[in-house]
């Protein structure tokens, strides 16, 4: 009987992940990860309520249950750099990490170590038998985007029990069985902030350089926080309104130089729009491209629809180039490549 290890995070979608297997015969170990032990500031850590979750779901399951600590691995591979990253003006995205250094490396190799045949996850993808990364049924939910530094060594290793489902169902499984998680709301936003403000959050780890908010025309608008806090195409918490024609401010650019926050006024200004975008840390999920020029489809946020793209390679870095401009395109974040339903990696937006 192979022997899966299911890394679960105290919700539904791992319960059930967990529930299918052992209904197919699996030997089934369920193991929660404690990426994160910090109090929020109404002293609760919100990983122990997870953790007694994955425990009763597991003892309806009727799975051996274990917890692992990466709380250091976290802080060394995710968290530094997500600091980093917010240091020099960027906005990036710790899932995308995590999941390439924490779940699919550091629990992965656990799973191994402790005997497991396969490990599994409640991620909404799928793979073929090729190995390749495919997009997960439901597109409200699907999550590929998060998976693009994944390799196919190691989704070779993985299985997906609901990436062929849709939400709906894993929650309806999840009833018919009696997990106790089965109504729990999703988690949303960055794991280690949790339910706590961002700003007072990052205030903890790093100084505030508050500065001038000035419009496209020179004309000075305000005061920042900190360029830290907004991202590009931002609309909310600039302080702003009631200025110029009435129409709302977004953020469109940041002078890290000058510590200056750039806004232009109205949703469909030119100054949110690219035409292309220049990226670094480029990875494939399987070999790479023999072209130096892809047509591609790509996304340059989480559940934008598939925008059309040339991508031009020099190495892990590549420009690319849009059929149709793109709004708020954000150094940071992600752009994922995708071929119909295959995802074929991404890069880092500069």
């Amino acid at each position: 009987m192979s022997r899966v290890v299911v890394g679960m995070s105290g919700g539904v979608d791992s319960a059930v992940s967990a529930l299918l297997l052992k209904r197919q015969g699996f030997d089934v170990v369920g193991v929660f990860m404690n990426n994160w032990e910090e109090k929020d500031e109404y002293g609760v850590c919100t990983s122990q309520q997870d953790w007694q979750d994955v425990q009763d779901s597991c003892e309806v399951i009727g799975i051996p249950y274990y917890s692992v600590n990466f709380a250091r691995e976290y802080e060394d591979r995710v968290f530094s750099h997500f600091l980093r990253e917010y240091q020099a003006g960027r906005t990036p995205n710790p899932d995308v990490l995590c999941n390439r250094e924490i779940k699919f490396k550091a629990f992965l190799d656990y799973a191994i170590k402790i005997g497991a045949d396969k490990m599994a996850t409640g991620h909404f993808v799928k793979t073929d038998a090729e190995g390749r990364l495919l997009k997960g049924r439901d597109p409200n939910k699907e999550q590929s985007y998060f998976l693009y530094m994944v390799k196919r060594q190691q989704l070779n290793k993985t299985i997906f029990p609901v990436g062929d489902m849709t939400k709906e169902k894993v929650r309806q499984v999840a009833m018919d069985a009696g997990l106790p998680v089965s109504k729990k709301k999703d988690s949303t936003g960055i794991c280690f902030i949790g339910e706590r403000r961002f700003k007072e959050f990052l205030k903890n780890y790093l100084p505030t350089q508050p500065g001038d908010i000035v419009s496209v025309d020179g004309e000075l608008m305000g005061r920042h926080e900190g360029l830290m806090y907004y991202t590009i195409g931002q609309r909310k918490g600039l302080g702003i309104g009631g200025r110029g024609d009435g129409r709302s401010w977004f953020v469109s650019g940041k002078d890290l130089k000058n510590n200056v926050l750039q806004v232009v006024q109205g949703e469909d200004h030119p100054s949110l729009f690219q035409h292309e975008a220049k990226l670094n840390q480029i990875t494939w999920v399987g070999d790479d491209p023999q072209e130096k020029e892809i047509e591609i489809m790509v996304k340059v946020r989480y559940r934008q629809k598939d925008q059309p793209a040339k991508l031009v390679l020099d190495g892990d870095e590549g420009t690319l180039l849009f059929d149709t401009p793109q709004r708020a395109v954000t150094p940071g974040q992600s752009a994922v490549f995708y071929q119909g339903e295959v995802c074929l990696g991404g890069g880092i937006i500069l």
